[in-house]
């Protein structure tokens, strides 16, 4: 069904916004989907700050080239879905990732981040990355151990120097003790 020169430029308007917007896109084959399968992965990444459209490959081709991003022209053939990722990207990819083993008709054909685009197993990778939680709980570890390193390794120096004098005077101790004895006992 051919769509009118406004209808055009106000997709192409729209993909462009969204281009910009987005933190990361990822590119699927959905092929087969009936209107339930769309609708339930749709409502599956609503909460993962994404917008998933079914995108004139055409239009998009020109958005991708307005916003100085490139895909594989391989990746814009045939029926077209792209999740436009408003927030992080792994989350999404991985609901994706789940989605498209649950759903023959649904198949991930690469992802753009970054202007870079992604392969599928690149996607996938960053589908099986932690959480972005536990990523800054590792990073924060990562540097805070040479920190406590250091920190024990400086600790124990001074407790060391400590108990050098801690014994020294015990020592004077032990000799004006011994001096008072010797004057006691005369």
């Amino acid at each position: 069904m051919a769509i009118s020169k406004q209808r055009k430029e106000e997709l192409l308007a729209q993909y462009i916004e969204l281009l910009r917007e987005s933190n990361g896109a990822i590119l699927m084959d959905y092929r087969g989907m009936t209107v339930a399968e769309m609708s339930r992965v749709r409502h599956e990444l609503r909460p993962l700050g994404t917008r998933l459209h079914v995108v004139k490959n055409r239009l998009m081709k020109i958005a991708l080239q307005e916003t100085g991003n490139s895909l594989p022209d391989e990746w814009l053939v045939g029926p077209t879905l792209i999740s436009f990722c408003q927030d992080e990207v792994p989350p999404v990819a991985k609901a994706l990732m789940d989605a498209s083993k649950d759903l023959e008709s649904l198949r991930i054909k690469g992802g753009l981040l970054d202007a870079a685009p992604l392969t599928f197993e690149q996607v996938k990778a960053i589908a099986s990355l932690p959480p972005r939680e536990v990523l800054l709980a590792q990073v924060l570890g990562s540097i805070n151990a040479p920190a406590s390193q250091t920190a024990g390794v400086i600790a124990n120096g001074v407790r060391q120097v400590l108990n050098v004098l801690q014994a020294y005077v015990d020592k004077l101790q032990e000799a004006s003790n011994g001096g008072e004895l010797a004057a006691e006992a005369a």
